[in-house]
């Protein structure tokens, strides 16, 4: 309740920033989005023979096997090793979409939202496969004798729409470069409201922290990200499934409210939303903010890798949507599903986690998780600017460009940390909608080209090669279609 509503007056008009992204945010995911996300990762799991599933556990083995850059049949020109894009890609995703987002979606959405979440990220498995493939494909040789590539390049070299690649990086700027920047150091101030410290200080704490790795360039960011992330990752989920085992009675209650809510079988309690319109809604919307598929995110620091053959990669990126949601989102829900904490309540986002966790382990658990969320969101900040750079040096070489923008993103580190949340979500969805719309039609045009990488991936795997190799010239259409650069 506020001023306007005690006086009996009519609520105070909201400011035309808000009034624009709520229009916005309808027209893309109201009309637009929800059907593209799933029908193209629909279209990619049929197409690749359900290679999500087919292929996971070979995933996994592509991911174990490739923290050692040695030769490679891309030139192996001292790109990061295709674990370090792993990390990296993961440093991006694994962020407060995995703590304050699960929380947001059950909060708006119901237990239901988890379901649809699952769904984004099984069918967006897929997808990610497809465009991490195609990075890998159309990447390019930097002046650092590394890589750079992601749907900008792709869309430039394989749909020959320059026009198209500049709009996709100006939106991925935006996007990732500084309003989900923003998002993070929003989600790190509500995380340590509750420990007396003011929101200037944590912005300018978190800008000073953040500094040294970007002015770095992506090779710190990604050897940063490949120690701290896994550790990260790891300790949050064996808190999780600590919850998970102490809770195991509960377990079938939790994933009943889950499939009841994904199909409004359930009637929603304590305030929440519900209905399967939210669940819906809200799950694809937090479980795409979270894993990426498809957004374009991630296929950034794929390009970044020296592999044998794209797909390789794209398996790898694959399965970063599979960490990402699969485990890291459904410990979260685990958290607070059985925890037993009022969904309809004051707390939302991190708050409502934070809440939850204490009912679980006491009063420590408030600690741990606001130094999880630290960690998640400051590791996101930093994967989130590697995306960027690469798009930025896509539209310019000029080295003062490059600066001016690394300052710009500090200076939003420290506006997120001083907005109020609303606003800040409602820009983060804008953004990586207007992101996703344009990768998601360049996938579907390019996709000729990612199925056939696939195939020549699989039949090498059939004729036994434990490593597959890409040689352009045994497909004469790939050789055609692709550039020159890389793959000789």
């Amino acid at each position: 309740m506020n001023i306007f509503s005690l006086l009996g007056a009519a609520e105070a008009p909201k400011p035309l920033l808000d009034q624009f992204l709520d229009w916005g945010n309808g027209l893309l995911w109201g009309s637009v989005l929800i059907y593209l996300l799933v029908g193209a990762g629909l279209y990619f799991t049929v197409r690749t023979g359900a290679a999500q599933l087919r292929l996971l556990g070979h995933a996994w083995q592509a991911v174990m096997g490739s923290r050692d850059s040695g030769p490679t049949a891309d030139g192996g020109r001292g790109g990061i090793t295709s674990f370090q894009a792993f990390a990296t890609g993961l440093a991006s995703r694994v962020g407060t979409g995995n703590i304050a987002g699960v929380a947001i979606a059950i909060s708006l959405g119901g237990p239901g939202a988890v379901f649809w979440m699952w769904m984004t990220a099984l069918l967006g498995m897929s997808t990610a496969l497809i465009e991490a493939s195609l990075a890998q494909a159309y990447k390019v040789p930097d002046e650092a004798h590394g890589f750079r590539g992601g749907p900008a390049y792709y869309i430039r070299q394989g749909l020959g729409q320059g026009w198209m690649g500049s709009l996709f990086a100006v939106f991925l700027i935006i996007a990732f470069g500084l309003v989900f920047n923003a998002v993070q150091s929003n989600s790190i101030v509500a995380a340590l409201s509750g420990y007396g410290f003011g929101a200037l200080p944590v912005g300018l704490m978190l800008a000073l922290l953040t500094a040294p790795i970007i002015f770095g360039g992506i090779k710190r960011v990604s050897r940063v990200a490949e120690v701290v992330v896994p550790i990260m990752a790891v300790l949050y989920l064996v808190i999780a499934l600590f919850v998970i085992l102490t809770n195991l009675s509960e377990l079938p209650g939790m994933f009943s409210s889950i499939f009841q809510g994904a199909f409004g079988l359930q009637a929603a309690a304590g305030g929440v939303a519900g209905g399967i319109a939210a669940a819906l809604l809200n799950g694809v919307k937090r479980g795409l903010f979270s894993n990426e598929a498809g957004m374009g995110s991630a296929p950034n620091a794929a390009a970044a890798a020296s592999v044998n053959h794209p797909v390789q990669q794209g398996l790898v990126q694959m399965l970063g949507v599979f960490v990402d949601t699969i485990l890291v989102c459904t410990a979260t829900a685990a958290i607070i599903l059985l925890s037993g904490v009022h969904l309809g309540g004051t707390e939302t986002g991190v708050q409502l986690t934070q809440a939850a966790l204490t009912e679980h382990v006491g009063a420590w658990g408030d600690d741990f998780l606001a130094v999880a969320i630290f960690l998640f969101a400051f590791t996101s900040i930093i994967g989130n600017y590697a995306y960027a750079e690469s798009n930025v040096q896509y539209l310019s070489r000029s080295r003062t460009l490059l600066n001016l923008f690394r300052l710009l993103v500090l200076g939003m580190v420290v506006f997120g940390a001083l907005r109020d949340v609303p606003t800040v979500w409602n820009m983060a969805d804008l953004s990586m909608g207007l992101m996703a719309i344009t990768n998601l039609v360049a996938l579907l045009l390019l996709s000729p080209v990612a199925l056939r990488l696939l195939k020549d991936y699989d039949r090498q795997r059939r004729a036994g090669v434990a490593e597959p190799v890409f040689d352009r010239h045994a497909d004469p259409e790939l050789d055609r279609r692709l550039p020159g650069e890389i793959w000789k």
